[in-house]
């Protein structure tokens, strides 16, 4: 069972796809190609990112943005 801090340290679709500037589809379309790590959650299968593998996501897309220079 996921305790409620863990819970708070998720990030939800809508969150992510803000903090990285893209629509909620293309995250989604991410998670589902494994660029991104998803967690589901619920019966209905919701998706939840944790911060560490959006800061992980973001610094791997940095260098790969820097090494393409």
């Amino acid at each position: 069972m996921v305790t409620d801090n863990r819970m708070n340290s998720m990030l939800t679709v809508r969150e992510v796809a803000r903090l990285l500037h893209v629509h909620p589809n293309t995250l989604r379309r991410w998670s589902d190609a494994g660029r991104i790590r998803v967690y589901r959650i619920t019966s209905r299968g919701d998706r939840r990112f944790r911060r560490q593998d959006i800061a992980r996501f973001l610094a791997e897309l940095n260098i790969s943005t820097v090494n393409y220079k």
